[in-house]
């Protein structure tokens, strides 16, 4: 029997740039049978709101060259043989001694770019290339443990919708692409990750304290019951990263971190947002998440929040790195 021949490479024209596409066939996802090429379709459909997510930040990348079924790659440094027109961004990472230019997408291009260099999830630091040690995003992590299930999650969900309307903050909610969601919130950049990390767990404690029940904020995991909802204020801290908004997840199913509104948190399903389902609905949506730069939240009550629960005793963790 002849051995199949493999499809061509194709040129896929994205804005001012070629972007050279090769194994275009491949399937990368198994439980439907998308390609390489199904994913470039699917970044494509939500161009704008990737671009939005992704704009000016280092982005380290999980590539799966192989399909989501084969091994994963986690990149910090851009790829070699990447075209001049890709742009970075330098960090530094003093724990090592090492720099690392990573990604930092200006256009859809770049994120066909990646594409092509098999990556599959794009996850954003959340701080921009003009500062990059001073985060501009706060973002709150509803982080299910293995036996809590996504009702807790909603409820969870509900509770930080009502603390940030009580500080009169605006919170842009998405599904994580796993069994958890993420809410948004832009702050100006004008603190550093410690900063935002203490604010975020004075939150993560406020709603604690409403959902004693659900929602833990126990720093060592092997303390958590299997059954708590993990508010994690670690997502704040330096180089820890989540998937971006619109970003696809490396799983069979090719689920998507999906932006939702409000009104649609008390009944979203996390897998019903796919590479396959989700063009439609931005076709007809559009981003939901288009207006975060113009809802900066001043981050000050919240550290004062931490000077509070510090005053009454209450420790803050280490660093995650440290």
């Amino acid at each position: 029997m002849a051995a199949s021949s493999k499809a061509p490479a194709v040129e896929i024209e994205v804005g001012d740039h070629t972007v050279r596409l090769s194994s275009p066939d491949r399937v990368y996802f198994s439980e439907r049978g998308e390609t390489k090429r199904d994913l470039v379709d699917y970044y494509l459909s939500v161009g704008p709101g990737i671009v939005n997510a992704l704009r000016e930040r280092p982005c380290m990348l999980h590539r799966f060259p192989k399909g989501v079924d084969g091994p994963k790659v986690h990149q910090k440094r851009l790829p070699a043989g990447a075209p001049p027109w890709v742009e970075t961004v330098r960090l530094h990472f003093p724990r090592y001694g090492l720099h690392a230019d990573e990604l930092c997408v200006t256009r859809l291009a770049d994120v066909i770019w990646a594409v092509q260099m098999s990556t599959v999830e794009f996850h954003p630091w959340n701080s921009r290339r003009a500062d990059t040690e001073s985060p501009d995003e706060w973002r709150i992590d509803l982080d299910p443990m293995p036996e809590c299930g996504f009702d807790k999650v909603r409820r969870a969900a509900a509770t930080t919708h009502e603390i940030l309307d009580e500080l009169g903050a605006v919170g842009w909610p998405k599904t994580s692409g796993g069994s958890g969601l993420h809410v948004y919130v832009r702050i100006a950049p004008d603190r550093g990750f410690k900063d935002v990390r203490r604010g975020a767990l004075a939150f993560a404690r406020e709603v604690e304290r409403r959902l004693p029940e659900d929602v833990t904020t126990t720093w060592w995991r092997r303390d958590r019951s299997p059954k708590d909802l993990f508010v994690d204020y670690n997502q704040n801290a330096r180089d820890h990263t989540i998937a971006a908004a619109y970003s696809v997840r490396g799983n069979p199913r090719g689920t998507v971190s999906a932006p939702l509104t409000w009104d649609e948190v008390a009944d979203a399903e996390p897998q019903d947002f796919t590479i396959a389902t989700m063009p439609e609905r931005f076709a007809r949506l559009g981003d939901l998440h288009a207006g975060i730069d113009d809802a900066v939240f001043d981050f000050s009550p919240l550290l004062e929040w931490a000077d509070r629960d510090e005053r009454d005793g209450e420790a803050t963790p280490p660093e995650p790195d440290e």
